[in-house]
C-alpha cells in the first residue's frame, strides 16, 4: 500500500477551491535567451525539483479532507512535455498557449504539476510551469523554482532537502503570528476554530461584533470587517465567469526608474506600481462605458506570513488584505498618494492573520461550508493583485540564461481578473490573466501600465526630490507643459 500523509487544513482549503472557471493552479512562464535542451531540463527536475518528496505524491480526496499519497507509478514523462508553437511562434502564440494551459485542469490521478517546454521560441526557449496551489503558496514555490537555477551556466551541487520540508504546521504558524496580540487565546490550536465560530456568528448576529469590540477581542472583532464588507462595485470586471482565460504580459519597466519615482515622491515601489495598475484599470473601464467619476474597486492582495524558520518549506502560509483602489481619481499624483495612504493603513491591519485563520478553519469544515464562505469573500473583490520580488542578478537553468519571467496566481470564487507584478534582474513586468467572458481582450489593460508609470516618472523629474508635491499644482503645470509641446509641434 502506498505511503500516505494527511494534508494540512489550509492546503486542503486551496485544493477544494478548484472550480471549472477558476482552477487553483499557479502558472509561470520562464523565457530563455538560449535553447534549453529537453534532456537537461529533465535532469534538473529529477535532481532538484523531485528532491521534495511532495512532488512525487498525488492527492487523494476524502469526505473529511485529503491525503498525500506516494505515486507508485510515477513517470516523469507524464509531467514534462515538449511543444512547438504554431504560426509565427512569437509572443502572441506563447500567450495563447499559456491561456489554454491556465484553463486546463491538471491530471488528478497524478501529482499536480507539469512543465511544458516550448522549443525554438524567439531563438531560445520558453518554459510554462503549472503547480497546484495546494502544494504551496507563491513565495514558497518561487523559492523552489530558484533552486532549479544557477548563478552561471555551470550547475552547482545542492544539499538534500530536509525530511521536514513539507507543509509547516498551521498551528505553529498561527501561534507565531498571534502570540504578540495576546487577548485572543493562549492555545494556538484553538485560534482558527474560535475565529471561525465568531465569524459565522457575525454573519447572523451583527450585534456580536460590538460585544466583541467592547471586550477587547481585537483580532476576533476584525472578523466584522470581512463579514460586513460591502460587495464590490458592479463594473464590467464582475459577473459570471466563463471557462476560458486570456493571458498577456507587458514589456519590462526598469526597476531603478521605479525606485527613483518612489523615492522622489515619498512613496514605496509597491505604491508606485499599484498606482499604475489603478490608472490602467481606470482607462480600461472608461473605454468600456463604466462610470469612473468616483469609482472604487477592490483587490485581494496576498500577504506573506511565513516565519523565517519556515523558509524552504512548502505549504500555504499567507493571508490576504482587501485593498480599495481609487479608480475615480484622475490626477495621477493624487491617485498615488491615496494608494499610498490606503496601503499604509493595511500594513497595520489584522486582515492577513484573520484570513489565514479562516482558511485553516474552512479547510477543516465540510466542503459545502467552504464554498459558502468563498462566495461571500469573492463577491467583495474584482481581482487579485500579487507582487513578488525575483532575483536581482541574471540566473540560468540547464545552462540557458533566463531573460524574463512572469507568473499568475489563481483567482478564487467568481473573480475574473488577476494581475501579477514580478521583478527580475533590474526589470519589472506586469502579467494579466483574465476571464474571456468578462474581459474579452485584456491587452488594453496591460498596454496602459507603462503609460501610467511614465506620468508618475514625469512628476518625479519635474518636481523637487523627497517632497510631497501638491497634486493640483502639478496638474496645472503638466497641462501647461503639454500645451506648450503641442504648440511647438504645430
Amino acid at each position: 500500500m502506498a505511503e500516505r500523509e494527511r494534508m494540512s487544513s489550509v492546503d486542503t482549503a486551496w485544493l477544494r477551491m478548484d472550480r471549472p472557471h477558476n482552477l487553483m493552479t499557479i502558472v509561470g512562464v520562464m523565457i530563455f535567451a538560449d535553447r534549453l535542451e529537453l534532456a537537461r531540463l529533465k535532469h534538473v527536475i529529477q535532481s532538484r525539483f523531485l528532491r521534495y518528496r511532495r512532488f512525487r505524491q498525488r492527492v487523494v480526496q476524502e469526505g473529511t479532507g485529503a491525503d498525500w499519497e506516494t505515486d507508485s507509478d510515477f513517470d516523469l514523462d507524464c509531467h514534462v512535455r515538449r511543444v512547438v508553437l504554431p504560426g509565427a511562434a512569437g509572443k502572441a502564440e506563447l500567450e495563447a498557449l499559456t491561456g489554454e494551459l491556465v484553463s486546463t485542469p491538471l491530471d488528478p490521478r497524478r501529482p499536480l504539476w507539469q512543465f511544458t517546454l516550448v522549443e525554438r521560441y524567439l531563438g531560445g526557449s520558453a518554459l510554462i510551469v503549472r503547480i497546484h496551489h495546494c502544494h504551496a503558496d507563491g513565495i514558497a514555490l518561487n523559492g523552489v523554482l530558484l533552486t532549479l537555477t544557477d548563478p552561471s551556466r555551470s550547475e552547482r551541487r545542492l544539499p538534500p532537502v530536509p525530511a521536514d520540508a513539507g507543509e509547516a504546521t498551521p498551528q505553529d504558524t498561527l501561534a507565531h503570528l498571534l502570540r504578540p496580540i495576546g487577548k485572543v487565546t493562549g492555545v494556538a490550536a484553538k485560534v482558527s476554530g474560535m475565529i471561525w465560530g465568531h465569524y459565522l456568528n457575525l454573519l447572523t448576529n451583527p450585534m456580536h461584533g460590538y460585544e466583541l469590540a467592547g471586550k477587547g477581542y481585537g483580532l476576533v472583532a476584525d472578523a466584522g470587517e470581512l463579514a460586513f464588507m460591502s460587495k464590490d462595485a458592479p463594473t464590467t470586471l464582475k459577473g459570471e465567469p466563463g471557462l476560458t482565460k486570456s493571458v498577456v504580459w507587458s514589456d519590462a519597466l526598469m526597476l531603478p526608474d521605479v525606485k527613483q519615482v518612489g523615492k522622489s515622491l515619498g512613496c514605496t515601489i509597491n505604491d508606485v506600481l499599484i498606482s499604475a495598475v489603478t490608472g490602467s484599470l481606470r482607462a480600461y473601464l472608461a473605454a468600456n462605458g463604466d462610470p469612473v467619476g468616483d469609482l472604487t474597486i477592490r483587490a485581494v492582495v496576498p500577504v506573506n506570513l511565513r516565519p523565517p524558520e519556515d523558509d524552504g518549506k512548502l505549504g500555504n502560509q499567507f493571508g490576504m488584505v482587501f485593498l480599495d483602489l481609487p479608480v475615480g481619481i484622475e490626477n495621477p499624483l493624487a491617485r498615488l498618494y491615496e494608494v499610498s495612504r490606503r496601503m499604509q493603513e493595511l500594513r497595520h491591519s489584522s486582515q492577513p492573520q484573520l484570513t489565514l485563520a479562516l482558511l485553516e478553519a474552512v479547510g477543516s469544515s465540510p466542503n459545502a461550508v467552504e464554498q459558502v464562505v468563498l462566495n461571500i469573500l469573492s463577491a467583495n473583490a474584482s481581482m487579485v493583485i500579487t507582487n513578488v520580488p525575483g532575483p536581482r542578478e541574471p540566473i540560468y537553468m540547464g545552462g540557458a540564461r533566463l531573460s524574463e519571467q512572469v507568473f499568475w496566481v489563481p483567482q478564487a470564487g467568481d473573480i475574473g481578473l488577476g494581475i501579477s507584478i514580478l521583478s527580475y534582474a533590474g526589470r519589472v513586468q506586469f502579467g494579466v490573466v483574465a476571464d474571456k467572458k468578462l474581459i474579452p481582450d485584456p491587452r488594453p489593460i496591460v498596454d496602459r501600465f507603462a503609460a501610467e508609470f511614465e506620468r508618475l516618472l514625469m512628476v518625479s523629474l519635474m518636481e523637487p526630490w523627497g517632497e510631497r508635491v501638491d497634486p493640483e499644482q502639478f496638474e496645472a503645470k503638466l497641462n501647461k507643459w503639454l500645451s506648450e509641446r503641442r504648440r511647438l509641434a504645430a
